[in-house]
């Protein structure tokens, strides 16, 4: 199956939280229909990206990243790669690069978190965003696509970080 296969069904099968997300889900699976290279960066309409919001509840954290290119603080993540087998391994592997956490980091079950569709410099991003629970003592490290890398309280968030972080936030919160 192939990756642009694969993001159709998990989208097909998630059970979207609320109304308005189920409308960017069913608008990612239109974007899929429509162009058959929506998966990857050269598709200037818009790409799907994988996301995961890298979180420690043990403490009542999570691990964000000052983004070189859009100066923001952010959850990891990006463009899918070729090698990546689902969106979930695509959010991972970002995770693991951009947080430097090379091992341990595990996917909350049950699939994407939440969608969020946003413009950036390239393009439209269909994100599908995933949370990845942060093992027992992970010792974070900055990747050459961060300015920065921090580890913030749940509160703290709407401080530092736009709209979108901070419902993914909650989101990720409500389903510990």
């Amino acid at each position: 199956m192939s990756l642009r296969e694969e993001a159709a069904r998990v989208l097909k099968e998630w059970p979207a939280p609320s109304p308005d997300q189920d409308q960017l889900r069913l608008a990612y699976l239109d974007h899929l229909a429509d162009h058959p290279d929506g998966m990857w960066k050269p598709c200037t309409e818009g790409h799907l990206t994988a996301s995961a919001l890298v979180i420690d509840p043990a403490r009542g954290r999570v691990l964000l990243t000052l983004h070189r290119k859009l100066q923001m603080w952010l959850q990891m993540g990006g463009h899918c790669e070729p090698e990546d087998a689902s969106l979930a391994e695509a959010a991972l592997r970002e995770a693991r690069e951009e947080s430097g956490i090379a091992q341990g980091l595990t996917l909350l079950p049950g699939g994407p978190v939440r969608l969020d569709r946003h413009h950036t410099p390239c393009a439209w991003h269909l994100d599908v965003q995933y949370a990845a629970l942060a093992p027992e003592g992970a010792v974070a490290a900055i990747s050459d696509e961060s300015l920065d890398l921090r580890w913030f309280a749940y509160d703290e968030v709407a401080d530092v970080a736009d709209a979108s972080v901070v419902r993914l936030v909650d989101r990720t919160r409500a389903l510990l």
